[in-house]
């Protein structure tokens, strides 16, 4: 594993983020292409509430405290537990990214760590390694959402011209 490329990824997906997040109206950010799927400000609560209670958490966990237990979680349940799309879009976005400095430093921070190290729960058993590569992994799945949002909104505030020429999605 190369540490020096997923922090690299997670620095630069940290970027792109903000660059998708950036002039985009609270209202907008509520709005969801159908009732199933997930608004802007619900992918950045879900971002905020991850950065800071799983993967940085989980992986401290994973490297430093072994023989204490892990706590779970449930991103799916807090979209709706925690009224994330009427938490105010700003806000949030801030919160996101002051996590995610915060976890951009722990991890420049961490010296000679054992990626190999597994931690066995109840929730199962993973390597430092593999919960790195996740946290890595899971940014790129929200960008694509991201960026799927950000199609469906320039789809709907286009109409009634089409945007057939831009090509396939």
């Amino acid at each position: 594993m190369e540490f020096k490329m997923l922090y690299k990824g997670l620095t630069q997906s940290t970027e792109i983020i903000r660059a998708l997040l950036t002039g985009i109206s609270a209202e907008e950010a509520k709005m969801k292409p159908s009732k199933g799927t997930w608004s802007v400000l619900e992918v950045t609560c879900h971002l905020y509430d991850e950065e800071r209670e799983d993967f940085r958490e989980h992986l401290d966990f994973i490297l430093h405290r072994q023989n204490e237990e892990w706590h779970p979680i449930a991103p799916q349940a807090w979209v709706k537990l925690r009224k994330y799309n009427e938490q105010d879009f700003g806000r949030m976005k801030a919160k996101f990214f002051h996590e995610r400095i915060k976890s951009l430093t722990w991890l420049k921070e961490l010296k000679n760590a054992d990626w190999n190290i597994i931690y066995k729960s109840k929730f199962g058993s993973m390597r430092a390694g593999d919960m790195l590569a996740s946290w890595a992994a899971h940014d790129n799945l929200h960008i694509r959402q991201l960026v799927e949002l950000q199609r469906w909104h320039i789809e709907r505030s286009s109409k009634p011209f089409k945007i057939r020429y831009a090509g396939e999605w």
